[in-house]
């Protein structure tokens, strides 16, 4: 395993799986260092052919409780235009990372948090965890993808009310919501459950996974028609991967879900 020990933000990589590890006590208050330094961890583990799956984890005892606030109260309207620019850019490479990810929610994930979770493809609860977007408290609006990602989610409605009011919601009634996709009961460890969901494709078909989260991901900002246009086109250019075929084989002389894939 290796790992940027001083980082805020550093990658630890283990059995095909890298953790994006968000390491700034207390609270993990995602300052413009945080944000930079996620945007370079997702650049880095999109490039790595040595990870096949991503785990985004704030420790064991919250994930992240916002944006630095103290950092943000004396910008200027021209600094945060400047800022909010990278700050996106940053939530947007992490949710366009081409392999499947999961955010592993402890404490709280609240605000720029919050939304951070939202640009993974899964998200992981302990049953004690606390998510919400507290922006409008500040007099804000979540700035980081929230009215957008969030909305998509769990629909306008649901999204509006935990906008309009700030409220946090437990891990209960976030996986009611759809908010989060499992509850990790209390006294385990639910990193560990993250990282077990993500290491199932270490030895995945890499570009079938791709194809399927790109077709997804790409579709859902698109008409039906054009949405099944890119289902097309990546289904076709699979059969262009070594992987499509040690699978179809695989599945002729030994029936289902024993290929030996090799990522390519």
């Amino acid at each position: 395993m290796s790992e940027r020990e001083r980082d805020p933000v550093r990658l630890e990589v283990a059995n095909g799986v890298g953790t994006i590890r968000l390491d700034r006590p207390k609270l993990n208050a995602l300052d413009a260092a945080m944000q930079d330094g996620l945007l370079t961890l997702a650049a880095e583990v999109t490039a790595r052919r040595d990870i096949r799956a991503v785990v985004i984890y704030g420790g064991e005892k919250v994930f992240a409780a916002g944006a630095d606030i103290k950092e943000m109260a004396g910008w200027s309207y021209t600094d945060m235009v400047d800022r909010s620019v990278a700050l996106q850019a940053a939530f947007t490479a992490v949710a366009r990372i081409p392999k499947p990810t999961v955010a592993a929610i402890t404490g709280y994930a609240l605000g720029g948090g919050c939304e951070l979770t939202l640009a993974c493809d899964l998200r992981f609860a302990a049953a004690d965890a606390k998510l919400g977007q507290p922006e409008i408290l500040l007099g804000l609006i979540p700035g980081a993808g929230g009215t957008q990602r969030l909305s998509r989610l769990v629909g306008p409605s649901r999204a509006k009310d935990l906008i309009y009011t700030g409220r946090m919601v437990g891990a209960d009634e976030a996986l009611a919501i759809g908010l989060v996709d499992r509850v990790v009961a209390e006294g385990e460890d639910v990193y560990a459950a993250a990282v077990e969901w993500a290491a199932q494709f270490a030895s995945g078909p890499a570009y079938a996974l791709r194809a399927a989260k790109e077709s997804i991901d790409r579709g859902l900002s698109a008409d039906l028609d054009t949405g099944l246009e890119i289902e097309r086109q990546q289904f076709a250019g699979l059969f262009a991967t070594e992987d499509r075929g040690i699978g179809m084989r695989s599945f002729i002389e030994s029936g289902p879900g024993k290929a030996a894939f090799e990522g390519r």
